[in-house]
């Protein structure tokens, strides 16, 4: 059995040399790279990743997609280079496959704060699915913010995996920038914008209902992050669309 990791980044280079180190058990490890000028590539080559090209779509998904193409393994496991895969968690997928029955599986996910681990507010376990079966998963491209579309039974992981989102206020701050020019992107695509209060009722749930307010500061950050998330895309297209006739659907 050959299990393949899959990775593409854009300027990633402050995450990938611990990314890539925790998958290093792995048969083959396939990096995607979008661009970057920081030196992402030769840290790839320096963990003997197989290297592909791709232009920077605005919908991440699509080289998400092409990176899993070129995996060759019999089971594939999907990660962001802002994630790692900690050892306990590394021998537990190996073993998976052998369990039968099952075409992929989710794994719970710790999201780190500023150095916080977040228990609450929504943020864990955050289960994603990430480890899967070749040719039984894949991402249908349609959204940036969609996950693996899967045929099959899913099953779960024991241990988790972990994420590192932000390396502090600048980082968080240009990747809300950037997340809010793809979303505002696809609002114009497909015609369709969110209702304005939805982000609001996010915060209230995750905040209050979901207890976010016992991770402190941090979890006061990560709640407020989901309403500006939320929010700033329809204010981009507001701004980009400003004396147009055009306007897109407001939905509930």
């Amino acid at each position: 059995m050959k299990i393949s990791v899959s990775v593409i980044g854009f300027n990633d280079a402050a995450d990938l040399a611990r990314c890539l180190a925790s998958v290093s058990w792995a048969d083959e490890v396939v990096y995607v790279d979008c661009g970057s000028t920081d030196g992402s590539m030769e840290i790839a080559l320096r963990f003997n990743a197989r290297i592909f090209k791709q232009p920077n779509d605005f919908n991440i998904n699509v080289n998400k997609q092409f990176g899993l193409d070129q995996c060759s393994g019999d089971w594939t496991l999907y990660l962001d280079p802002d994630e790692e895969i900690p050892a306990l968690l590394a021998q537990e997928l190996k073993v998976l496959p052998e369990t039968g029955g099952f075409s992929a599986f989710n794994l719970p996910r710790k999201n780190f704060y500023f150095g916080r681990w977040l228990k609450y507010g929504g943020k864990y376990p955050d289960q994603q699915l990430r480890f899967f079966k070749k040719g039984e998963a894949f991402f249908p491209c349609k959204s940036i913010h969609e996950k693996l579309s899967v045929a099959g039974k899913v099953g779960r992981t024991v241990n988790a995996f972990n994420h590192y989102p932000y390396k502090g206020v600048d980082d968080l701050l240009k990747k809300m920038g950037s997340y809010s020019s793809r979303k505002s992107a696809e609002y114009r695509r497909s015609g369709k914008l969110p209702g304005p209060v939805r982000p609001f009722r996010r915060f209230l749930v995750n905040y209050f209902l979901k207890r976010g307010f016992l991770d402190g500061l941090e979890g006061l950050i990560a709640a407020l992050t989901e309403v500006m998330d939320g929010f700033l895309p329809l204010l981009k297209y507001s701004e980009e669309n400003a004396g147009g006739s055009d306007r897109a659907r407001v939905g509930p």
